[in-house]
Protein backbone atom coordinates (compact mmCIF):
# COMPACT_ATOMS: atom_id res chain seq x y z
CA UNK A 1 0.00 0.00 0.00
CA UNK A 2 1.27 3.44 -0.86
CA UNK A 3 2.17 5.91 1.79
CA UNK A 4 -0.25 8.84 2.53
CA UNK A 5 1.82 12.12 1.04
CA UNK A 6 2.67 15.13 3.49
CA UNK A 7 4.02 18.20 1.83
CA UNK A 8 5.78 20.99 3.80
CA UNK A 9 6.76 24.16 2.59
CA UNK A 10 9.42 25.94 4.23
CA UNK A 11 11.73 22.74 4.81
CA UNK A 12 14.99 23.75 4.20
CA UNK A 13 15.43 24.92 8.07
CA UNK A 14 13.85 24.92 11.23
CA UNK A 15 10.39 24.17 11.95
CA UNK A 16 9.92 22.72 8.31
CA UNK A 17 13.12 20.45 8.49
CA UNK A 18 12.09 19.09 11.65
CA UNK A 19 8.59 18.54 10.82
CA UNK A 20 10.02 16.61 7.57
CA UNK A 21 12.14 14.33 9.40
CA UNK A 22 9.50 13.40 11.84
CA UNK A 23 6.85 12.80 9.56
CA UNK A 24 8.88 10.76 7.32
CA UNK A 25 9.45 8.45 10.29
CA UNK A 26 5.39 8.27 11.08
CA UNK A 27 4.91 6.51 7.57
CA UNK A 28 4.75 9.73 5.53
CA UNK A 29 6.07 9.83 1.59
CA UNK A 30 6.77 13.62 2.40
CA UNK A 31 7.30 15.85 -0.09
CA UNK A 32 10.01 18.51 0.84
CA UNK A 33 9.43 22.14 -0.55
CA UNK A 34 11.47 25.37 0.10
CA UNK A 35 13.90 28.09 -2.35
CA UNK A 36 17.25 26.23 -0.99
CA UNK A 37 16.97 23.39 -3.35
CA UNK A 38 20.47 22.18 -2.26
CA UNK A 39 19.25 21.33 1.48
CA UNK A 40 16.55 20.06 -0.01
CA UNK A 41 17.82 18.10 -1.90
CA UNK A 42 19.96 16.78 1.27
CA UNK A 43 16.87 16.09 3.31
CA UNK A 44 14.85 14.27 0.52
CA UNK A 45 17.90 11.37 0.72
CA UNK A 46 18.16 11.19 4.60
CA UNK A 47 14.14 11.02 5.02
CA UNK A 48 13.47 8.98 1.35
CA UNK A 49 11.24 11.66 0.12
CA UNK A 50 11.20 14.02 -2.95
CA UNK A 51 11.99 17.77 -3.20
CA UNK A 52 10.62 20.83 -5.03
CA UNK A 53 11.49 24.35 -5.39
CA UNK A 54 8.85 26.38 -4.19
CA UNK A 55 8.81 29.98 -3.87
CA UNK A 56 5.37 30.77 -2.04
CA UNK A 57 5.69 34.58 -3.38
CA UNK A 58 5.38 33.19 -6.92
CA UNK A 59 2.09 31.77 -8.38
CA UNK A 60 3.49 29.81 -11.17
CA UNK A 61 6.02 27.92 -8.66
CA UNK A 62 3.07 27.13 -6.28
CA UNK A 63 1.43 25.84 -9.49
CA UNK A 64 4.27 23.68 -10.66
CA UNK A 65 4.56 22.11 -6.68
CA UNK A 66 0.89 21.28 -6.85
CA UNK A 67 0.73 19.57 -10.51
CA UNK A 68 3.88 17.56 -9.38
CA UNK A 69 2.10 15.75 -6.38
CA UNK A 70 -0.14 13.39 -7.27
CA UNK A 71 -2.29 13.62 -3.84
CA UNK A 72 -1.86 15.06 -0.50
CA UNK A 73 -3.09 13.46 3.02
CA UNK A 74 -1.06 16.58 4.95
CA UNK A 75 -0.22 20.08 3.97
CA UNK A 76 2.22 21.79 6.61
CA UNK A 77 2.14 25.30 6.04
CA UNK A 78 5.36 26.31 7.33
CA UNK A 79 7.09 28.89 5.44
CA UNK A 80 7.71 32.29 6.69
CA UNK A 81 9.97 35.16 7.75
CA UNK A 82 10.77 38.20 9.84
CA UNK A 83 12.87 40.98 8.42
CA UNK A 84 13.68 43.19 10.87
CA UNK A 85 12.55 44.59 14.66
CA UNK A 86 12.17 48.36 13.31
CA UNK A 87 9.60 50.40 15.39
CA UNK A 88 6.61 51.52 13.74
CA UNK A 89 8.60 55.41 12.79
CA UNK A 90 11.17 53.68 11.29
CA UNK A 91 9.47 50.77 9.95
CA UNK A 92 10.25 49.81 5.88
CA UNK A 93 6.52 49.15 4.20
CA UNK A 94 8.54 47.16 1.53
CA UNK A 95 9.67 44.64 4.28
CA UNK A 96 6.01 44.44 5.71
CA UNK A 97 5.10 43.66 1.99
CA UNK A 98 7.91 41.06 2.41
CA UNK A 99 6.73 39.42 4.90
CA UNK A 100 3.11 39.67 4.72
CA UNK A 101 3.27 37.54 1.09
CA UNK A 102 5.60 35.33 2.19
CA UNK A 103 3.27 34.64 5.70
CA UNK A 104 0.28 35.04 4.62
CA UNK A 105 -0.36 35.33 0.63
CA UNK A 106 1.96 32.36 0.64
CA UNK A 107 -0.33 30.30 3.23
CA UNK A 108 -3.40 30.78 0.84
CA UNK A 109 -1.31 30.08 -2.13
CA UNK A 110 -0.23 26.51 -1.12
CA UNK A 111 -3.58 25.70 0.55
CA UNK A 112 -5.95 27.03 -2.65
CA UNK A 113 -3.45 24.69 -5.27
CA UNK A 114 -3.46 21.66 -2.86
CA UNK A 115 -6.72 21.69 -2.04
CA UNK A 116 -8.59 19.72 -4.36
CA UNK A 117 -6.11 16.79 -3.52
CA UNK A 118 -6.52 16.96 -0.14
CA UNK A 119 -10.14 17.11 -0.23
CA UNK A 120 -10.09 14.10 -2.09
CA UNK A 121 -7.83 11.79 -0.15
CA UNK A 122 -11.22 11.47 2.09
CA UNK A 123 -9.50 12.79 5.60
CA UNK A 124 -6.71 15.11 5.12
CA UNK A 125 -5.36 17.73 7.64
CA UNK A 126 -3.82 20.83 6.57
CA UNK A 127 -1.05 22.44 9.56
CA UNK A 128 -0.74 25.99 9.62
CA UNK A 129 2.36 26.98 11.41
CA UNK A 130 1.78 30.51 13.19
CA UNK A 131 3.20 32.32 15.62
CA UNK A 132 2.73 33.34 19.35
CA UNK A 133 3.30 37.15 17.99
CA UNK A 134 -0.28 36.18 16.24
CA UNK A 135 -1.82 37.05 20.00
CA UNK A 136 0.96 39.33 21.45
CA UNK A 137 2.75 41.80 20.18
CA UNK A 138 5.57 43.72 21.54
CA UNK A 139 7.95 47.24 20.39
CA UNK A 140 9.60 46.30 16.85
CA UNK A 141 7.41 43.71 15.93
CA UNK A 142 4.65 45.60 14.15
CA UNK A 143 5.62 44.32 10.61
CA UNK A 144 6.17 40.64 11.98
CA UNK A 145 3.05 40.42 13.97
CA UNK A 146 0.98 42.02 11.41
CA UNK A 147 1.81 39.10 8.92
CA UNK A 148 1.44 36.82 11.74
CA UNK A 149 -2.11 38.35 12.68
CA UNK A 150 -3.21 38.14 9.33
CA UNK A 151 -1.98 34.91 8.96
CA UNK A 152 -3.85 33.64 12.44
CA UNK A 153 -7.21 34.49 10.69
CA UNK A 154 -6.57 32.85 7.38
CA UNK A 155 -6.44 29.79 9.57
CA UNK A 156 -9.38 30.26 11.74
CA UNK A 157 -11.20 31.37 8.75
CA UNK A 158 -10.41 28.12 6.94
CA UNK A 159 -10.81 25.85 9.35
CA UNK A 160 -14.52 27.28 9.83
CA UNK A 161 -15.21 26.92 5.58
CA UNK A 162 -13.62 23.29 6.05
CA UNK A 163 -16.47 22.21 8.50
CA UNK A 164 -18.82 19.39 7.01
CA UNK A 165 -15.63 18.45 4.35
CA UNK A 166 -12.92 15.90 5.38
CA UNK A 167 -10.48 18.66 6.00
CA UNK A 168 -9.23 19.54 9.29
CA UNK A 169 -7.32 22.82 10.02
CA UNK A 170 -4.95 22.91 12.63
CA UNK A 171 -2.76 25.90 13.73
CA UNK A 172 0.11 25.67 15.75
CA UNK A 173 1.71 29.02 17.20
CA UNK A 174 4.94 28.27 18.77
CA UNK A 175 6.42 31.06 21.01
CA UNK A 176 10.03 31.36 21.08
CA UNK A 177 12.47 28.66 18.79
CA UNK A 178 15.76 28.41 18.39
CA UNK A 179 16.25 28.03 14.60
CA UNK A 180 17.47 30.26 11.67
CA UNK A 181 14.60 32.66 12.23
CA UNK A 182 16.48 35.22 14.07
CA UNK A 183 19.46 34.97 11.66
CA UNK A 184 17.30 36.27 8.79
CA UNK A 185 15.37 38.90 10.76
CA UNK A 186 18.64 40.45 12.00
CA UNK A 187 20.20 39.80 8.49
CA UNK A 188 23.09 37.71 8.98
CA UNK A 189 24.12 39.33 12.48
CA UNK A 190 24.74 36.01 14.74
CA UNK A 191 25.41 38.44 17.72
CA UNK A 192 22.15 40.04 17.58
CA UNK A 193 20.43 36.79 16.42
CA UNK A 194 21.75 35.18 19.66
CA UNK A 195 21.42 38.20 22.00
CA UNK A 196 17.60 38.05 21.24
CA UNK A 197 17.00 34.85 23.21
CA UNK A 198 17.99 36.68 25.98
CA UNK A 199 18.01 34.51 28.99
CA UNK A 200 15.13 32.31 27.47
CA UNK A 201 15.57 29.07 26.86
CA UNK A 202 13.61 28.41 23.71
CA UNK A 203 12.19 25.62 22.39
CA UNK A 204 13.79 23.28 19.79
CA UNK A 205 12.30 22.85 15.97
CA UNK A 206 11.97 18.92 17.12
CA UNK A 207 9.56 20.14 19.82
CA UNK A 208 7.07 21.73 17.38
CA UNK A 209 7.45 18.99 14.91
CA UNK A 210 6.29 16.99 17.80
CA UNK A 211 2.91 18.89 18.28
CA UNK A 212 2.86 18.40 14.04
CA UNK A 213 3.19 15.06 14.55
CA UNK A 214 0.93 14.35 17.78
CA UNK A 215 -2.39 16.94 16.09
CA UNK A 216 -1.98 14.86 12.60
CA UNK A 217 -2.38 11.73 13.66
CA UNK A 218 -5.83 12.26 15.58
CA UNK A 219 -8.80 10.20 13.87
CA UNK A 220 -11.11 12.16 11.90
CA UNK A 221 -13.62 12.72 14.60
CA UNK A 222 -11.20 15.07 16.41
CA UNK A 223 -9.82 18.41 15.14
CA UNK A 224 -7.12 19.80 17.10
CA UNK A 225 -7.82 23.51 16.23
CA UNK A 226 -5.09 25.68 18.01
CA UNK A 227 -1.86 24.45 19.57
CA UNK A 228 -0.16 27.61 21.40
CA UNK A 229 3.60 26.42 22.37
CA UNK A 230 6.32 28.07 24.17
CA UNK A 231 9.54 27.93 26.26
CA UNK A 232 9.14 27.14 29.93
CA UNK A 233 9.94 31.05 31.36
Amino acid sequence: MAKPIAVVTGASSGIGLASARRLASDGFDVVVAARRFDRLETLAKEIGGRAIRLDVTDAQSVAELAESVSGCKVLVNNAGCSLGVDRIADLDPEACLRMYEINVLGTIRVTQKLLPALRASGDARIVVITSLTGYQTYPGAAGYASAKYGQVAVADTLRKEMQGTPVQVIEIAPGLVRTEFNLVRFGGDEKKAEAAYGEIQPLSADDVADCVSWAVAKPAGVNVELIKVLPNF
